[in-house]
């Protein structure tokens, strides 16, 4: 229904109906003027506004800003509301949404060759950085809600839902333009990205390598610097700060650098964004001139994307993303496109570029992601006691780290559900110890006797694939291994793409050759047991990639766990 919005707000979720009042404007001329009357009702009547600016708005502060026309969409948006509900997470009973092919409007040659008019212009002078973006489009026939419900699933750190009748904005951002409150004003802009890893170790490597990378570096400083200058236009004389430089933030795919600015403003909200907007990190610098390369350059107007996307509340209170991570569904004529970019400097290359382009819009064809949790299955005896302990509970807190459970003082947690658990237990015991995304605890046990048997195993049928970060991590997303199982055999050998043997579906892989012990290398796509760590490091067992061909020169296969420990296995 027109007006409709879900916004989240810190970490609840609102949604507004019935607008008391609708204003837009198609008119360039007009936007500064509305943007004042949405400030004044705020004011008087104590409403809520929730709404957008486009793009392509920006010569309504400047108009030296250069923007492509746009027709048939709003410039300004704001629905003010008198009140509001607080609703569960929007994808918590979404449905999936089926497979669908995004193409983008700019083939790779026209890709290429804007790179490097943008390097052109590098070297002529006119500009230090431009952001190049390009939309990708679908057919779109379903409520766009659920798609909503997808982006906001993977990041929702500022999302926002806003249906506008013929239209609906789907925001996922996780960008902020600026927070006001009172006469405190924050902005956060981002620039730098990074791939996430598939396990810790590879997370701190890449986020390291982020932090200190001399391009990204510049290229955020180059950012700040202009919203340092924006801030200074409205700010209070001395006010403007950067309390946070180059802050690495985590999300699902990947890592993003940001820099806090600061300073203190009595100005207008029509002000602000005459001296903000739109945000230097979706220009470029000198802003103008990158504008003006970017309707040279970009096929298509950004509408909402590159936009921004906020709140106003009573008492000077307001909060705008800037519109990335942003879907527009023209449900008229059931079309959806998606806009990815990223800033283009003098030693870009249009490889890389596109690379990260591509992995900015991995959100739209990324499977949703089911809840899952982290477990610990543990080997207890009156003799030993848990057996590896400090080997478990330091995986599952680095898988916490890792996937962003709410894991504060969850090892303290962990021993005391350990210790009471084995209360007067007499006998070996299987335990099993469980920790959900809220960082609750968990633990089970059930006697345990490991006997003597051989397994039975024979090789998976399809390779696993060495990017899947769950193969890293002990969770109850399972999918890869109970699909693996095979009929009539204790367990399956798994290999990757590369015909390089990983692991069985319950243990590690140990091949004798040579009178010596090796187990595959983790990076090939596999869970880093503890036992398996435990024997690693006592230089017990080697690491060595193996491939199936090298079983013809086995001379004993072994499925290791910390439960069983030495197994052996008939192939």
């Amino acid at each position: 229904m027109s007006g409709n919005v879900i916004l989240k707000k810190d970490d609840a979720w609102l949604r507004f109906s019935q607008p008391r009042r609708v204003i837009l404007t198609e008119k360039a001329g007009e936007v500064r003027g509305k943007l004042r009357e949405v400030e004044a009702l705020v004011e008087a009547r104590k409403w809520t506004a929730v709404g957008f600016l486009c793009y392509e708005a920006a010569p309504a502060f400047d108009p030296a800003l250069k923007v492509l026309p746009s027709r048939g969409f709003p410039l300004l948006w704001f629905g003010l509301y008198e009140s509001h509900l607080e609703i569960p997470a929007v994808f918590e009973n979404a449905k999936n949404l089926p497979p669908r092919k995004w193409i983008p409007d700019t083939g790779r040659e026209v890709y290429n060759d804007a790179i490097q008019t943008v390097k052109e212009r590098i070297a002529q002078g006119r500009t230090y950085q431009v952001n190049y973006t390009m939309r990708l489009h679908a057919d779109f026939d379903d409520d766009p809600l659920d798609l909503f419900a997808h982006l906001a699933r993977a990041q929702n750190k500022y999302a926002a839902y806003i249906d506008l009748g013929d239209w609906a904005v789907c925001s996922a951002s996780h960008e902020l333009f600026f927070n006001l409150n009172g006469d405190r004003i924050t902005s956060r802009p981002m620039k730098g990205t990074v791939r996430r890893g598939r396990a810790t170790e590879e997370d701190k490597a890449l986020s390291t390598w982020l932090r200190a990378s001399a391009k990204n570096r510049a290229e955020n400083v180059m950012i700040v610097d202009m919203i340092r200058n924006d801030l200074g236009r409205i700010a209070e004389v001395g006010t403007v700060s950067v309390p946070e430089l180059f802050s690495i933030e985590k999300y699902p795919t990947l890592f993003q650098m940001t820099t806090t600015v600061q300073a203190k403003t009595k100005a207008s909200l029509a002000d602000i964004f005459s001296a903000l907007f739109p945000c230097a990190s979706i220009t470029g610098a000198p802003k103008v001139s990158a504008m003006n390369i970017i309707s040279e350059l970009e096929g298509s107007p950004r509408n909402i994307y590159c936009g921004s996307i906020g709140y106003i509340m009573p008492g000077r209170r307001a909060r705008f993303s800037v519109a990335i991570r942003t879907a527009l569904v023209d449900k008229k004529n059931r079309k959806a496109e998606y806009g990815v970019g990223g800033g283009i400097v003098w030693d870009s290359t249009s490889a890389d570029e596109y690379s990260e382009a591509l992995l900015k819009a991995r959100i739209l064809t990324d499977p949703p992601q089911k809840e899952f949790s982290l477990f610990e299955t543990l080997l207890w005896t009156p003799e030993e006691g848990y057996f590896l302990l400090e080997r478990h509970i330091a995986r599952m807190m680095d898988s916490a780290d890792y996937f962003g459970f709410a894991a504060d003082g969850a090892e303290e947690d962990i021993r005391k559900t350990l210790d009471r658990l084995i209360a007067g237990a007499s006998s070996p015991r299987r335990v099993k110890l469980s920790m959900n995304p809220q960082g609750k605890i968990s633990a089970e046990a059930k006697d345990f006797q490991a006997g003597e048997k051989t397994f039975r195993v024979c090789l998976a049928k399809e390779p696993v694939d060495s990017n899947d970060r769950f193969l890293f991590h002990k969770t109850t997303n399972r999918d890869v291994y109970q699909k693996a199982a095979i009929a009539g055999y204790d367990d399956v050998l798994l290999y990757n793409e590369n015909d390089e043997l990983t692991e069985f579906t319950i243990g590690n892989l140990v091949v004798k050759m040579n009178g010596e012990y090796f187990t595959p290398p983790v990076e090939c796509g596999l869970l880093s047991g503890t036992f398996r760590a435990e024997l690693t490091a006592s230089g017990g067992v080697k690491e060595r990639v193996l491939r199936k061909q090298d079983l013809a020169e086995r001379e004993a296969l072994f499925l290791i766990n910390s439960l069983r420990k030495w197994v052996r296995v008939l192939l």
